[in-house]
């Protein structure tokens, strides 16, 4: 049913309808609608009446009418609203024309509930009425100018259906349901708006930009960014806004205020919106969904993040340096690189992040928390990345892969330094000799040669080290553990460098190889030592007579001539030697008796 929208109740001359043109006979509900719906679009009173809150309902989707519309139930039938009655009429005087049409209550009416009950109290130039239809059917005989005046808080309206439609709000009606995910709205265009979140339609464009929006409203507030005028300023700190709601979300921040709190767990927010989006927390609502891949999220800023996943889109570029990010936190974050700012400092000794997620797992250091626990062997780690590196052990899987030799590795960051092998790349110096490394951690080790720091010390003899790896090997002498076993031939070590090493012996690679002779290695300290009989370079000298070798080997093995130490003891006849060569050539005596 639908009132023309080009009728005007003003043209004189117009026939209205009469008493006696109506069918008396109304055997059915269905035929009296039908003549009611036919009667509606001749009838100037109704189109009056029924103007804005009837279209309204009956111009939505069939499956999102409201369950009741004003007209049609409460006060009155649409018999006696058509029909002329002999008792208890009233006739309405217009400017124009004489209208006449039945106001009679309908027995419902007549028996409903006392005033004071009622759920829609309103007040129009000093009258009451209960119900909307009530109000509806005195917007008829309203007189232009007067207001309609919402008995709750004051608030006037020009007309009857926005009254109505404002006391969703006192009374928390919601009766426009969305067919998608069930969620409920007080009015039908709030309904509409949100059904474009669903369908992912931003029909609303922005002229300066291009940016596209959902709704309007959205539009209209994002067109003041491009005016430089903020005309709302805070009393408190001086910061200007574009909008008055701005400013007074802002405000709260000096206040405290936070009027919006959970009603499941009792938390505040200052605003709204972020109540709204907790409590999704709590229900597990996620109704945006990604149309690529499926996965929903609670928030729609969460969805937009996600997308761009898909689509590969990075808005947000660095004004330094141009590396781009699909993330302004991201943004942020790697601003801090440019300006080296750390707000983020440790309470228990002092050291600064840029990050706060950093903070957070540096204080583990001094908690002795790890949270990240393998599920496979039980293993506890303070960081969810070096989990993720250590669970790489049990499925052995190596998917980085050298383009140059084939070698694959586990981490991605063990394939870059490798890389440098076979590149030569070295940008990590020393400031104080300028040797150069391919690893940052390979320079800081370095660099405690010149500082003689050994922070790592053994608890069963005392000795100190300078890199714990060191002193996790070295503690193996005393406890005989040998973890690292070859898979082919069953024999284990102590050192997993050996083991890699040892493992060269089955497979016979050998990666490295001599750019003067072309002699291959399958370690890349045999390379250097080699390398040394094209050079000549003779580095390693004896402090004692300032003989010269090629080899660091060669020169511990020198030194016993002076300190006279001999460390290989025959088990057979307990006699020492300086060199473990010598050792072997000896025992040869014993085994031959």
């Amino acid at each position: 049913m639908q009132v023309p929208r080009d009728w005007d109740p003003r043209t004189e001359g117009k026939e209205f309808l009469q008493k006696e043109e109506v069918s008396e006979d109304l055997e059915s509900q269905a035929e009296t609608s039908e003549n009611h719906a036919s009667d509606v679009s001749q009838t100037p009173e109704l189109g009056e009446l029924c103007d804005g809150a009837l279209k309204r309902d009956w111009e939505a989707p069939e499956d999102e009418r409201q369950v009741q519309s004003p007209c049609w139930e409460g006060d009155f039938t649409p018999v006696q609203v058509l029909l002329k009655s002999s008792s208890g009429e009233k006739e309405v005087e217009s400017d124009n024309v004489k209208r006449g049409f039945s106001l009679s209550p309908s027995p419902a009416a007549r028996q409903g509930a006392p005033a004071e009950e009622r759920p829609h109290p309103y007040d129009v130039h000093g009258q009451s009425f209960p119900r909307s239809v009530d109000l509806i059917s005195c917007e008829g005989l309203h007189t232009a100018g007067s207001p309609f005046i919402c008995n709750e808080c004051g608030n006037t309206f020009q007309g009857g259906p926005d009254l109505i439609q404002h006391q969703t709000a006192h009374t928390g009606q919601k009766s426009f349901i969305c067919n998608e995910c069930g969620r409920p709205f007080s009015t039908h265009s709030d309904l509409l708006r949100h059904r474009l979140t669903h369908r992912g339609e931003k029909p609303h464009v922005c002229t300066e930009c291009g940016k596209a929006f959902g709704q309007s409203s959205s539009l209209k507030k994002h067109q003041k960014s491009h005016v430089s005028e903020k005309p709302y300023e805070c009393s408190e700190c001086g910061k200007a806004f574009r909008r008055t709601s701005n400013l007074i979300q802002h405000q709260r921040i000096h206040s405290g205020e936070k009027p919006y709190v959970c009603n499941a767990c009792g938390k505040a927010f200052r605003r709204s919106s972020n109540l709204i989006k907790h409590q999704r927390v709590h229900t597990g609502e996620k109704p945006f969904e990604c149309d690529e891949c499926g996965k929903s999220f609670s928030q729609s800023s969460h969805l937009r993040k996600h997308q761009r996943v898909h689509t590969g889109e990075r808005p947000y570029a660095c004004s330094e340096c141009g590396k781009p990010f699909s993330r302004v936190s991201n943004l942020i974050k790697h601003h801090r690189v440019h300006t080296g700012e750390k707000p983020y400092k440790c309470s228990d000794c002092g050291k600064a992040f840029s990050q706060s997620s950093s903070l957070i797992q540096h204080r583990r250091i001094h908690t002795g928390e790890k949270p990240h626990v393998c599920g496979v062997c039980g293993k506890a780690f303070s960081y969810s990345s070096v989990l993720r590196k250590h669970q790489i052990i049990h499925t052995g899987e190596k998917p980085y892969e050298c383009s140059i030799c084939r070698k694959a590795f586990s981490h991605s960051s063990a394939l870059i330094q490798h890389q440098g092998v076979h590149t030569g790349d070295k940008p990590y110096e020393c400031r104080e000799c300028g040797k150069t490394f391919g690893r940052s951690s390979n320079l800081i080790l370095h660099q405690r040669v010149h500082t003689g720091e050994k922070p790592y010390e053994c608890t069963e003899c005392g000795k100190t080290f300078s890199q714990s790896s060191t002193l996790i090997q070295h503690q193996r002498i005393h406890n005989g553990l040998k973890p690292h076993e070859c898979n082919q031939c069953g024999k284990a070590f102590n050192r997993s460098s050996n083991l890699i090493h040892h493992q060269k012996v089955h497979t016979g690679e050998k990666p490295y190889a001599c750019i003067e002779c072309g002699k291959g290695f399958s370690q890349s300290s045999h390379l250097i030592q080699h390398q040394i009989i094209h050079t000549g370079e003779r580095p390693y000298q004896c402090s004692e007579c300032g003989k010269s070798f090629s080899q660091r080997s060669v020169l511990i093995q020198h030194q016993r001539i002076h300190t006279g130490v001999k460390p290989y003891d025959c088990t057979a006849c307990g006699k020492a030697f300086s060199q473990r060569s010598k050792l072997v050539k000896h025992q040869l005596i014993h085994t031959r008796e």
